[in-house]
């Protein structure tokens, strides 16, 4: 599969240089829209690190149950796709997991009431977790694996009828972690946040970022 390694220029505009066959092509490329203070929040390091901070008690999550809790204030930094087309979209996030529930996550994005969220996450017990959440007016909430490592590759593709989750600790191996029927519309949005909703606040650094118009060939296999 060909990506596209993905170099930020955040909020400043795009250009684009081409390089021989036998390398990715390389962009500029900009987020195209900021939530929740996620511009004002992150700083760009290194050729294609960005490292954002989150606030206390931000989040993404709407409480099926009670007592009732409806929380959209975590920051987001979001790209348009076309989801008519297939695509798929990796990065590598390194949380600092202060606390509970602190995570740095990969995000569908519909609106505040109808997203995605695939995390690196830390449970009650304070271990690193891949945390799947699938909100349609409610959400529901998935603890999955645990990870023995600080950092760890989260990777969503559809291809058009299916979207998967996936994660590696090496950029080779992927996990699936959850598949589903992609039942939104062709405006998506696809991006990255981070929270703490039990914390003073979360730090999380993404790197590697790739995307491409193309789907994994093996939905079960991430690959």
């Amino acid at each position: 599969m060909r990506y596209l390694i993905i170099f930020f220029i955040l909020f400043l505009g795009c250009s684009q240089e081409k390089k021989d066959s036998n390398s990715p092509t390389k962009i500029a490329w900009m987020f195209s829209e900021s939530l929740n203070n996620a511009q004002e929040n992150s700083k760009l390091f290194g050729s294609d690190s960005l490292e954002m901070v989150s606030s206390a008690e931000t989040d993404f999550f709407i409480e099926p149950g009670k007592p009732p809790y409806n929380i959209a204030n975590a920051p987001l930094l979001l790209m348009p796709v076309d989801n008519s087309k297939p695509f798929t979209f990796s990065i590598k996030v390194k949380p600092t997991h202060l606390v509970k529930y602190d995570a740095g996550m990969a995000f569908l994005y519909v609106n505040d009431s109808e997203w995605l969220k695939l995390a690196f996450e830390v449970d009650e017990r304070m271990t690193g977790r891949i945390v799947t959440v699938k909100t349609k007016a409610f959400s529901d909430d998935n603890n999955h694996d645990a990870i023995p490592a600080k950092s760890v590759y989260l990777k969503i593709s559809s291809d058009t009828k299916v979207v998967g989750f996936y994660y590696s600790l090496d950029a080779k191996t992927w996990q699936l972690v959850r598949v589903f029927k992609n039942e939104y519309g062709e405006n998506l949005k696809i991006g990255i946040g981070t929270q703490s909703p039990a914390g003073k606040g979360n730090k999380s650094i993404f790197s590697e970022f790739q995307f491409s118009e193309t789907s994994v060939k093996d939905f079960r296999m991430g690959i």
